[in-house]
């Protein structure tokens, strides 16, 4: 995977015409979607999805003026730095206000991948072209903007308020669930192994807390390596790595506090109990926040999460 600033300029103009041709296809999708609901709305993706096209046809044009007709493949996920959309396919039926969202961060993201490529182009006729698209990607956010007063009649909604709550989903919702999830989860196993296995509370605190904590700088440093925060606007890296970190070990030691009840039984029952309490939290924050069905969020959560648990068991009883 390369990292932005070593992509040329050549490279730089095929990833842009990878990302108009993806994201024409998505606002095809997404007034295919929308129509039958929104019918106002789907016109208008429609309209943004032949606008995506015709900035494609541009930068081919542009390429092939500049480097001939063979444009390499270099797509989003060949790049360190591009925020992974879930497919559209995966949240239906569609709301309108989910698949605002999404456009809007599509938009954010790809507005940023045109300033910072401009800025790097010595080419005059290239740096005017990404000058001129992120300019276009400006007024698509607007358009983003505008689209929930079809959803939300007669409820007022500042584009600042808004803007603040996806930077909040996005710099600190993100990182805190991904670390809670994993932290709850990829604990249970080694816990309830060493419970079962030693029948003791202290022992069990000390596997318990040893594997929260390692497990909390292994992904706070996971994540602060992943991108830098440039192009997707999730922040700095460090910030995200230490609330990753954090709730990776907050949530391993949430079912390792109760084995500092001294009796065993008592201290396993109560642990359970919070391992239950912890799942279900992580799925309500999952349909709250990111536009994940509730019974999809348990299913992929709570399900998970009481197979790990099990197999810990088991290997505890071995």
């Amino acid at each position: 995977m390369r990292k932005f600033p070593e992509l040329g300029q050549q490279e730089i103009l095929a990833l842009a015409i990878s990302l108009e041709e993806e994201h024409g296809r998505i606002y095809a999708d997404y007034a295919h979607g929308l129509r039958e609901s929104y019918p106002a709305s789907a016109t208008i993706f429609a309209e943004m999805a032949e606008e995506e096209n015709e900035h494609r046809r541009r930068l081919i044009d542009l390429y092939r003026e500049k480097f001939g007709d063979h444009i390499p493949l270099i797509r989003r996920q060949d790049v360190k730095g591009f925020v992974r959309h879930e497919p559209i396919w995966m949240v239906r039926p569609l709301g309108l206000d989910a698949v605002r969202r999404q456009a809007e961060e599509i938009e954010q993201e790809t507005k940023r991948f045109y300033e910072h490529a401009a800025e790097r182009s010595s080419d005059t006729s290239i740096r005017k072209l990404l000058g001129d698209l992120a300019a276009a990607e400006s007024e698509h956010i607007s358009i983003a903007h505008a689209l929930s007063s079809e959803l939300l009649t007669g409820e007022a909604r500042s584009s600042e308020a808004q803007t603040q709550r996806n930077k909040f989903v996005l710099q600190i919702v993100q990182p805190g669930l991904l670390g809670l999830m994993d932290g709850s989860v990829s604990t249970l196993a080694p816990l309830f192994a060493a419970a079962f296995a030693t029948h003791d509370h202290w022992q069990t605190f000390l596997v318990g807390t040893a594997a929260s904590v390692g497990a909390g700088i292994s992904m706070g440093f996971a994540e602060a390596l992943s991108d830098d925060g440039e192009l997707t606007g999730r922040g700095h890296p460090w910030l995200r790595g230490w609330i990753t970190g954090l709730m990776t070990t907050v949530g391993g030691i949430g079912h390792t506090l109760p084995y500092l009840i001294p009796d065993f039984r008592t201290a396993t029952t109560v642990a359970m109990l919070v391992v239950v309490l912890e799942l279900w939290l992580i799925a309500w924050i999952r349909a709250r926040y990111m536009d994940t069905r509730f019974l999809r969020a348990v299913f992929e959560v709570v399900v998970g999460g009481m197979i790990v648990f099990v197999a810990g068991i088991l290997i505890g009883n071995a």
